[in-house]
């Protein structure tokens, strides 16, 4: 069972003890993402994130890699358009080392100017990689046409944007954001009271301030084709659906299963398996704390891309005039549990689904809670939910590669 402790300047703590295990996961969430950046800052919070792994006061960026490996621990980070993590998994024995690295990473970051400068070409590179990415490239042009503003900007940013900055300003952004209500520290696995006194001491001396709130989104169906050299064309098609904290969200879980959520699903059945359209389809979610997005995206070669987008149109269709059977529904519900229950064997997962849920809900539903709630739905739930959700005329599409017309498209799916 887990607990919450609150210190008085803000930063949370949620843990859970698994004695049973010799392992432990500790992560330090950061309730800040790219779209909490004005347009000059864009890439602000992806950057820190890289510079926290450069140099500090005690440490090289080497001898930190150093330290890690030599308790044979893993470390690593990710920034999201809303969070930024930090996190660390190692032996139970290891534990006091791994809070030590990543609180002197978090509290003690040189920003030297010239890692700075020599980060930037990492990131550049970064920016390149998902560029040559047809399905991330496809996605980021529709997040950016659905959503005008910060939401729908990369999380990376933009090389004119990260031209501009320096050690000196992404210390400002980070100062100015990292807040102690913004934060909050996750923690499984086999640990004692010497380690939540610990990260209780490090977080105890950040000032209380009040955080800000996440920059509006406001979602508008948008269709884009883009031009690009590929051996096939991508598509991504969305309709808006609901937020991170949403209730709706175990029942949108089962529709997406249900829909392009596996080899059982729908869309791979009739697209892949039957008409051999496609190798990969798949249906999927993209929440944030205020919107949403419901997606289903496949590659499939130039002269069977329209025949592809009819199926599609029509298993969208399908959904909304006749629901799911109670087998599909009995499937989805048990790749549900199962995927649940599975990843909590493992104080990683573990520990990264309590920091999120946390940043999410302030709270964290027990794994019988999560199982209450899937067996709660309905057919009935699921057919509304599909009604609601797959509004025709807030449909958005972003095709890549070798592309028609916009209109084509749309004509296409016969919606």
């Amino acid at each position: 069972m887990h607990e919450i402790i609150k210190l008085s300047n803000g930063v949370r703590i949620i843990c859970e003890r698994m004695p049973y295990v010799r392992s432990a996961a500790v992560g330090i969430f950061v309730n800040v993402g790219s779209r909490d950046e004005s347009p000059a800052e864009s890439g602000s919070a992806h950057y820190i994130e890289h510079m926290l792994f450069k140099r500090t006061s005690k440490h090289s960026a080497a001898e930190l890699a150093y330290e890690m490996d030599a308790i044979g621990g893993q470390i690593n980070a990710y920034t999201t358009r809303e969070s930024t993590c930090f996190y660390a998994r190692v032996l139970d024995t290891h534990l006091h080392t791994a809070i030590d690295l990543l609180s002197e990473m978090f509290f003690d970051c040189a920003f030297d100017e010239q890692e700075t400068e020599s980060e930037r070409g990492v990131i550049l590179e970064e920016i390149g990689m998902y560029e040559d990415t047809p399905d991330d490239a496809c996605y980021e042009k529709l997040m950016s046409g659905c959503y005008k503003g910060a939401l729908g900007r990369p999380v990376l940013g933009k090389p004119a944007t990260l031209a501009k900055m320096t050690g000196a300003s992404l210390r400002e952004y980070k100062e100015k954001q990292y807040t102690a209500s913004n934060i909050i520290i996750s923690l499984c696995g086999n640990y004692d009271d010497s380690h939540i006194e610990r990260i209780k001491a490090r977080f105890s001396v950040m000032e209380k301030v009040k955080s800000g709130k996440h920059r509006k989104a406001e979602y508008k169906n948008h269709v884009t084709v883009r031009r690009k050299k590929t051996e096939q064309n991508q598509f991504c098609i969305v309709f808006p659906s609901n937020s991170a904290s949403s209730e709706e969200r175990f029942a949108m879980n089962l529709l997406t299963t249900i829909l392009g959520g596996g080899v059982s699903s729908r869309l791979f059945q009739n697209i892949r398996e039957k008409h051999g359209l496609c190798y990969s389809i798949y249906s999927f979610q993209s929440c944030f704390a205020d919107t949403g997005l419901l997606s289903v995206a496949t590659a499939v070669c130039k002269d069977t891309e329209m025949k592809t987008l009819g199926l599609i149109g029509d298993e969208l269709r399908r959904f909304v005039n006749e629901g799911v059977s109670e087998e599909e529904l009995k499937r989805a519900r048990e790749q549900a549990k199962s995927a649940l229950v599975m990843s909590l064997e493992s104080t990683n997962s573990r520990m990264l689904k309590m920091g999120n849920s946390m940043l999410v809900l302030d709270k964290c539903l027990t794994t019988d809670e999560l199982i209450e709630r899937y067996d709660a739905v309905t057919r009935e739930d699921i057919l509304t939910l599909a009604q609601n959700r797959f509004d025709f005329p807030l449909l958005s599409l972003s095709a890549l590669g070798k592309t028609e017309s916009a209109e084509e498209y749309i004509k296409a799916l016969r919606l």
